[in-house]
């Protein structure tokens, strides 16, 4: 279930409530990774809704693109798959809302590019978001030299706005990519797209502990994390542990919207257990 309840909610965000719970209990936050409308808008609500019960603590909900660059296969077909059965930037933020009414507490990151942002208008997009629910964003193509046009605007909405660290973010880059940055800071494990090779945690684990040594922020780990094990190996070093592309396949494996939220709350299940053990 959620780390946090509905009665600690102050005026504190979901995504600092949720780990500062964490850190009490000793455990990372698992965040899973879902594209909104994938497969079908139905089936899309169904996974949604049902993951935190499943044992998610932070969801990243993806908002569809048609040219989603920095994302592997399994993600760039679930982005096609949500566009073709007609889901949009207003569906997506429904979808949040719709959430919201059943769970108050559970942050909620959409995750994705600038191009359907500006499309919709950014000061439309962030007043729906807010008013939605949302309580962060990623959008990995909109550097921090252009944080006026949507990073800035969103903090004055009460809208985290999460930065992506890189194997390859030096000493004179990594300053610019944390000075606006809130809610945590997502570290890329591999150099690539989504989906990609499993990454060495003792790799990671110095990258991150050279991370901290620079921010205040939990430091999410995401990138080519697919077993439990894995996760239970990256669990004991960083804040947050981000699994998307094995969810994400298995909806595209699953013979119908039953079975892919049979398969995907599944593969939660065994995560967020070995999520929660990993530090004993």
């Amino acid at each position: 279930m959620s780390a946090i309840q509905e009665n600690d909610m102050t005026s504190t965000s979901r995504l600092e409530h949720c780990f500062t719970a964490l850190k009490q209990q000793n455990r990372p936050a698992l965040v899973s990774y879902l594209t909104a409308g994938d497969p079908d808008a139905e089936t899309s609500r169904r996974l949604l809704h049902g993951l935190p019960e499943a044992g998610v603590d932070i969801i990243e909900l993806g908002m569809p693109f048609s040219d989603p660059m920095a994302d592997g296969p399994a993600i760039q077909k679930a982005a096609l798959r949500a566009l073709e059965n007609g889901q949009t930037q207003a569906k997506t933020l429904e979808m949040v809302r719709q959430f919201r009414e059943q769970n108050s507490t559970t942050p909620i990151v959409l995750m994705g590019y600038y191009n359907p942002i500006y499309c919709y208008g950014v000061e439309r997009f962030l007043t729906d978001a807010a008013k939605a629910g949302v309580d962060g964003l990623i959008v990995v193509d909109l550097p921090p030299e252009h944080d006026e046009e949507l990073c800035q605007p969103a903090a004055q909405h009460g809208i985290d706005f999460i930065r992506l660290a890189t194997p390859t973010t030096d000493a004179k880059r990594l300053p610019k990519v944390l000075a606006n940055a809130s809610g945590f800071i997502y570290y890329v494990s591999v150099a690539g797209v989504t989906g990609g090779s499993a990454p060495t945690p003792e790799r990671l684990e110095s990258a991150v502990n050279q991370l901290r040594e620079h921010t205040s922020l939990p430091i999410a780990v995401g990138f080519g994390i697919r077993t439990a094990e894995q996760a239970a190996t990256i669990g004991r070093f960083s804040d947050a542990v981000v699994v998307g592309s094995a969810l994400v396949d298995c909806i595209e494996h699953a013979r119908s919207g039953d079975d892919a939220v049979t398969r995907v709350h599944g593969l939660v299940k065994e995560l967020a257990e070995s999520v929660r053990g990993c530090r004993h």
